[in-house]
């Protein structure tokens, strides 16, 4: 049912899990300085510790080693690195703690997927202008290649940016990610602009210096919801979830996968809205510039963060303001028989997936597809014997086999959203995602494998054992 090289794995990132905010030389990042502020996350809690894995990596390795896994998703700090941003300084306590996690992993026969940036950009860099800046592109193309030349060696598929959709909306249109910006209508679009630049010059820097010996592979994480027309019948809620798939996987996928450009749809949605209230949309969403690396092919697959679905129709207020959800004009609906895991938006569609996956082979030239993320959170009192999130994975699993064997969608791995219960950014660590429970409230940081966990490890043993199908 699963190729024998099928990538199973699960995913962490360093902010959420590592803690050392200060060890050995690291420099802040701006999770760092936003979750210091009081009121910006859940119970003003940070990640000062959060699950230790800087003190506590060997505890992480026998977790992977405990599921059996054959890739284990991580992300580096880019701040502990180059605690300015820049390779002027490089902490080489950084580079050992990062030579000494990948090596242990090839030890144990599980391959790094290593993503280079994943929301926590040095704070140095932020004090800068951060991601607004036109000079990240060339900055964060220096920081990858010092990566590549590091780590290169044994690192064989890359991430260069997580989410560059959250990252922009969510951090400077809502502010309810670091850094807190809410310049509505405009920051978000030039700062997935300048993403979509730096990812590109790191794309070609690898391709051009480092691929030919290396032979690795790299691309970014695209995150998405599965958005369908609350009504199929009806063509203006059809044109709504178009409009939603455009703003939320189009605005990256395209330029990279497609033309080399936003999609059609955005733009002109964005220019419409515009000039409504007075403005250029030409100046609020960029254009891609001749000087700059292009942006069309570089990804060697596509990178998937799938979490729910929504049903979609036109609307979601602000008509009158210069803002992302204007120019969207779309409003999310859940569907009542869907049930919610834990946290009140995510809705748990396993087929919402297939659904995504299909729609990508069908819009973005039949990639070789990794979904970089998937998951089901509790909140509230602990379950060890998690149920339901065993269920989850069991029925995404399956949602998946159908979309390889009956949809032909060139899937290549899957990995869980998370090894283990971490800091869930402006949640704090009120939601648990983990197939690990992690006890913050003791020194420790004792790990304790979930039903799920064992359940997914089940899953993974089946298919590396060469068995055909789940039951």
């Amino acid at each position: 049912m699963f190729p024998p090289d099928f990538a199973w794995g699960a995913a962490t990132s360093a902010y959420q899990i590592e803690g050392g905010w200060q060890a050995d030389g690291k420099g802040p990042s701006i999770w760092d300085t936003f979750s210091h502020e009081k009121g910006r996350v859940f119970g003003d809690q940070n990640g000062d510790v959060a699950c230790n894995s800087y003190e506590l990596w060997e505890k992480d390795l026998e977790c992977i080693q405990q599921l059996g896994l054959t890739h284990y998703r991580l992300s580096l700090s880019w701040a502990r690195l180059l605690p300015d941003g820049t390779t002027r300084h490089v902490n080489q306590k950084g580079v050992q703690y990062y030579n000494k996690v990948i090596d242990d992993l090839l030890a144990s026969n599980v391959s790094p997927m290593v993503t280079l940036y994943h929301f926590d950009l040095p704070q140095a860099l932020q004090d800068q202008g951060g991601w607004k800046s036109p000079g990240i592109a060339s900055l964060f193309d220096s920081y990858a290649q010092f990566c590549f030349q590091t780590f290169g060696d044994r690192v064989k598929l890359w991430i260069t940016i997580n989410e560059p959709q959250v990252c922009a909306k969510v951090g400077h249109e809502d502010g309810i990610h670091a850094p807190g910006l809410k310049e509505k209508g405009t920051a978000a679009y030039l700062v997935g602009h300048n993403m979509l630049r730096a990812h590109a010059a790191a794309w070609h820097s690898y391709n051009s210096l480092y691929r030919p010996e290396q032979k690795g592979a790299v691309s970014l994480a695209l995150n998405s919801d599965w958005y369908e027309p609350l009504n199929q019948g009806c063509t203006e809620d059809i044109a709504a979830a178009e409009r939603d798939l455009a703003f939320t996987l189009g605005w990256f996928a395209w330029p990279v996968f497609v033309t080399g450009d936003y999609p059609e749809i955005m733009r002109s949605a964005i220019n419409t809205q515009s000039k409504k209230l007075g403005y250029n949309g030409a100046c609020r969403l960029p254009s891609f510039s001749n000087d700059d690396p292009a942006v069309l092919g570089t990804a060697d697959f596509f990178a998937l963060n799938y979490y729910t679905s929504r049903k979609v129709k036109p609307g979601g207020g602000c008509e009158q303001m210069l803002c992302m959800k204007a120019d969207q004009d779309a409003e999310e609906v859940l569907d009542s028989s869907w049930p919610i895991s834990g946290v009140s938006w995510l809705a748990v569609v396993p087929d919402g997936l297939r659904k995504l996956l299909k729609y990508i082979k069908d819009t973005f030239n039949d990639p070789a597809v990794l979904i970089t993320e998937n998951g089901f959170s509790q909140v509230g009192p602990l379950q060890i014997e998690d149920a339901q999130r065993s269920v989850h994975y069991k029925d995404t699993i399956s949602e998946v086999a159908k979309a390889i064997h009956e949809d032909g969608v060139n899937v290549r791995g899957y990995f869980a959203w998370s090894l283990m219960d971490n800091f869930e950014w402006a949640d704090g660590f009120s939601v648990r995602f983990g197939l690990f429970h992690v006890d913050f409230a003791d020194s420790k940081r004792t790990r304790t494998l979930y039903q799920s966990g064992r359940d997914y490890a089940k899953i993974i043993s089946k298919y590396k054992s060469g068995q055909s199908k789940l039951e």
